[in-house]
Order: C-alpha cells, then sequence, then structure tokens
C-alpha cells in the first residue's frame, strides 16, 4: 500500500512539475478574445500546442473587410510574419554549419567584401546582431524609394555597402535587419538555390508544414492571405511594404499553426544540434542567435516577434512543458505583447480581469476645442486634429489620421503606441507631446 502511495504521488509531482497537469480556462480565453473582437482591439488568429498538437485555436476579425466584403480570418488563414523569418534564416544557417559548408567563425568579407568591415564580421556576430552592420533598410535617410516598390539584390546590397558600421564587431549588442538579409543571400550563394527552395527543401518538407513559404509579391487574398488594417472609427488598408526590402529578415508567410509545428521540431532537434540550439537560447544583452527570450507567467519562452506595417507576430516556446503559443494579427490596435501577457496569465490560471476597453466620456464640446493645426519652431512638422463623433483622430505629416484615447479631460494616446501622449492647454493654444526621449511643445494655428 505504500508504495503504491508513493509511486502515485511522485508520478502527481512528475505531471505538475513538466507542466503535464496544466489546464486553463478556455472559456475565460474565449472571452478576452470576444472582447477584442467587439471593441475592435484585434484581429488575428492564435494556437496554444503542447506536445506538438493544438490545444486552442481561435481566430477574430477579418483577412479583408471593407463596404461591400467581409472575409472572416480562420484557422487556415496566413499572415506575414515580419521578423519571426530571422529563426527560420538561423535555422538554415546551422543546417548549413552542420553540413561543412559554413563556419560560424567565417567572416562577411569571404562572400560580401564590400561591407564595411566584412573582414572583421563573422556569421556569430550577424546571427547575435553583434555585427555592427548598419541597419540601411530601414534607416529613412537612406531608403528614399517607397516601401511599396520592390527592390532587387543588387539594390539591396548597394543600399547596404553604403552604410557605415555602427560599431566595430563583437563590442556592443545592436539590432541589423540588414545582417539577416545578408544571411539570406549568403545561404542563396552556398547552396546554389533560391532562399524559397532552401525553405522548402530544410525546413517546411522535412517536419510536413504546407502554408509556410515567402512571399514574392502583393497580398492575395485568393490565397487565403490576409491584409493589414489599421483601425480609425473603421478598418482601413495599410499599404504594404513590398517583401523583396525584407527578404531573409522578415518576408515569410505561415500560418500560427505551422510556426507552433516549427518551433515544436526545432525543440525536438528535428532541424539542427542540441549544440546549436544551445547557441541559438544563449542569451547575451537580451538576445539569443537568432532568437529571444520571453517572460511570461513567471517562465522563460524562447522564439521571435515580427511587425511590420501594422501586422504583427509572436512565437514563443516554454521548452520544459513543451508549450508553444503562437499569435499572428493582422491588424494591431492594443498592444501585441500586452495581448500575450493577458493569453498566459489565462493560460497559467493567474488574476486576469478581462480589459473593459471603455474610454473615458469626453464631451464633444470640450473636444472641438482640440480640433485644430497644431506646428512646431522645432521642426518642419504639423499635426491635424480632428473629431468624428466622440473621438478625436490626430494625422501626422504623410501619414493617415488614427484615433486618440483619454487617459484624463485634456490628456490623449494613441492606442497600440506605448509611452506616447498628447496634453492639450486650451488656454494657451498649445499641444505638448510627451515620449520617454523628452517632450516638444507645438502650438495652433489660427
Amino acid at each position: 500500500m505504500n508504495l503504491k502511495i508513493s509511486f502515485v504521488t511522485l508520478l502527481a509531482l512528475a505531471m505538475f512539475s513538466t507542466g503535464y497537469a496544466q489546464t486553463f480556462d478556455q472559456a475565460k480565453l474565449d472571452q478576452y478574445f470576444d472582447r477584442l473582437a467587439e471593441k475592435n482591439k484585434a484581429m488575428g488568429t492564435l494556437v496554444i500546442a503542447k506536445d506538438g498538437k493544438v490545444i486552442y485555436n481561435r481566430s477574430i476579425g477579418y483577412a479583408q473587410v471593407d463596404e461591400t466584403v467581409k472575409k472572416p480570418l480562420t484557422a487556415e488563414s496566413r499572415y506575414r510574419i515580419g521578423s519571426i523569418t530571422k529563426m527560420y534564416t538561423a535555422v538554415m544557417i546551422y543546417q548549413l554549419v552542420e553540413e561543412g559548408k559554413l563556419k560560424l567563425t567565417d567572416t562577411l568579407g569571404k562572400f560580401y567584401p564590400q561591407v564595411a568591415n566584412a573582414g572583421k564580421i563573422t556569421i556569430a556576430n550577424i546571427l547575435s546582431h553583434r555585427s555592427g552592420i548598419h541597419d540601411a533598410l530601414i534607416d529613412p535617410n537612406m531608403r528614399t524609394r517607397s516601401k511599396t516598390s520592390p527592390m532587387t539584390r543588387d539594390e539591396i546590397l548597394d543600399l547596404i555597402y553604403k552604410g557605415k558600421p555602427d560599431f566595430e564587431p563583437g563590442t556592443k549588442h545592436q539590432y541589423s535587419n540588414s545582417g539577416f538579409t545578408l544571411l539570406g543571400m549568403i545561404i542563396e550563394k552556398v547552396t546554389g538555390k533560391t532562399y524559397a527552395e532552401n525553405l522548402k527543401q530544410r525546413i517546411t518538407s522535412k517536419i510536413g508544414i504546407k502554408d509556410t513559404y515567402i512571399a514574392t509579391g502583393s497580398i492575395d487574398v485568393n490565397n487565403n492571405e490576409s491584409l493589414t488594417y489599421r483601425y480609425s472609427g473603421s478598418w482601413k488598408q495599410e499599404p504594404e511594404t513590398h517583401p523583396s526590402i525584407l527578404f531573409g529578415a522578415g518576408s515569410i508567410i505561415s500560418t500560427p499553426a505551422d510556426m507552433a509545428k516549427f518551433i515544436h521540431a526545432l525543440f525536438e532537434l528535428k532541424l539542427i544540434s542540441k549544440q546549436h540550439l544551445a547557441i541559438m537560447t544563449t542569451i547575451r544583452d537580451d538576445e539569443g542567435s537568432g532568437m529571444e527570450p520571453f517572460e511570461f507567467g513567471g517562465r522563460t519562452f524562447y522564439g521571435h516577434t515580427g511587425g511590420g506595417d501594422n501586422y504583427g507576430a509572436w512565437l514563443a516556446y516554454m521548452p520544459a512543458e513543451k508549450l508553444a503559443l503562437a499569435y499572428t494579427t493582422n491588424a494591431k490596435v492594443y498592444p501585441v505583447g500586452d495581448i500575450m501577457k493577458g493569453i498566459t496569465d489565462i493560460y497559467y490560471n493567474k488574476p486576469f480581469n478581462i480589459p473593459s476597453f471603455e474610454a473615458m466620456a469626453i464631451s464633444t464640446e470640450l473636444l472641438d476645442k482640440y480640433v485644430g493645426v497644431y506646428a512646431t519652431a522645432d521642426a518642419p512638422v504639423k499635426f491635424t486634429i480632428t473629431r468624428t463623433g466622440s473621438t478625436l483622430y490626430i494625422k501626422p505629416p504623410r501619414e493617415g489620421a488614427a484615433p486618440l484615447e483619454a487617459t484624463a479631460q485634456n490628456i490623449f494616446k494613441i492606442e497600440g503606441v506605448n509611452g506616447i501622449t498628447f496634453e492639450f492647454d486650451i488656454d494657451k493654444k498649445q499641444m505638448i507631446m510627451k515620449r520617454p526621449g523628452g517632450e516638444r511643445m507645438f502650438t495652433k494655428e489660427n
């Protein structure tokens, strides 16, 4: 009898410690996503998978929506996943190392000597964002071409060649899309095959995922791809960054289910060796080598985030529990990080109050006193404030108008943008924009 009790006790403890006994309130998670949808705070798909099997799947919102079309998002909807692409690029680099076709100590000079400091920058430096390669692809001072226009490989390389080093290789950490774009090109050089062919051969076919591939042009709703939207009283389609610009740093399209299978296969050593997975998950300056750490529910997850235009994605894996969380959105409104925190709080049965998303009510008479064009002598920048119904909108130069949410009678924020507020002073005809780096005063034009 004692042996039986001891065995049962040990079994229970083992199940608890590995997370196998974890149950969560699916009804509450449904309610959370219902609220996000009802208040137009998000559109997207969530997958929770354990031991490689989906245990929760939920989609809200639309893949395409306008005055005449409302195409709901589903579990099969495909999304641009932005910088999560870097994990796939990193995996293929490690595979080439294991095949003896690359070394982590190889320098960039072996492939692209025209890049500044190429003879000092190693593959390992680039993987860990410690290369010093200037992120020319997103530098507005260097990229004069519209984001919607395609770029050839030679044009991308020429842009990267013009970038001056941000620091000496290996001396510090700074995120670089340009670095991972070069890794994508190195994969093509070493194999003699396109990035797309390598992705299929080395990852998607190997683990049996069929909804993951490289974007080559505009979003195709007829191929179950999801258009990107911004909410300003109604859903407005967002212009698309051409995927050729993003390449090995951010051009993959996928589904949360495929993403969850990918990261589970990665941690199950079906794609790379234990040695290289250990390198990926070795964290320095809050960055691994093709992977990032996250803290959710008091636990450390590994994975990556992605985003661009107004889409976003988050892929996180908790190795001890073999738990994958994959969330994709084609319309960021409520911060994605806050959504992920809510998901994990509910999953781990932590205290979590579903937000009401009820904005502070302010009279239209008072809102009208804030309406106008605001300029500053410090910069050639003007903001236009308008009102539609009970909502104020702010329009920066050359951008669409975004709704403002009141946090006080005279203080507002742009939802989904953390750390920036706008404070109005009617008597002084002023608007003060406050952000972590300081504040700037704008004066209302007559």
